[in-house]
């Protein structure tokens, strides 16, 4: 996660307390409210950061089968030798 989860706490504060001033909610729990929305906040963010994993493991395992290939169709040396210097 790129941002702090301090920072998430703040925002969620600032968002509930902006709602409330500006006559978006009602509510006599702004700190409930503002808990809820950085709970929230936080889930969204953490499905980001398993995403990048989930795809960082595929990328490393795509890598590890594509070395697995490449040696495997590296041509032998002695063949290479024979092909480039044929006997006459």
């Amino acid at each position: 996660m790129l941002i702090v989860r301090d920072f998430v706490a703040h925002m969620a504060n600032e968002v509930v307390k902006r709602l409330v001033e500006g006559g978006q909610i009602e509510t006599k729990g702004a700190a409930a409210v503002a808990n809820r929305v950085r709970q929230r906040m936080l889930e969204e963010l953490t499905v980001e950061d398993r995403l990048n994993d989930e795809v960082r493991q595929i990328l490393i395992d795509h890598q590890d089968v594509h070395k697995r290939n490449l040696r495997n169709d590296a041509p032998h040396p002695r063949k290479n030798r024979t092909a480039l210097a044929p006997d006459h």
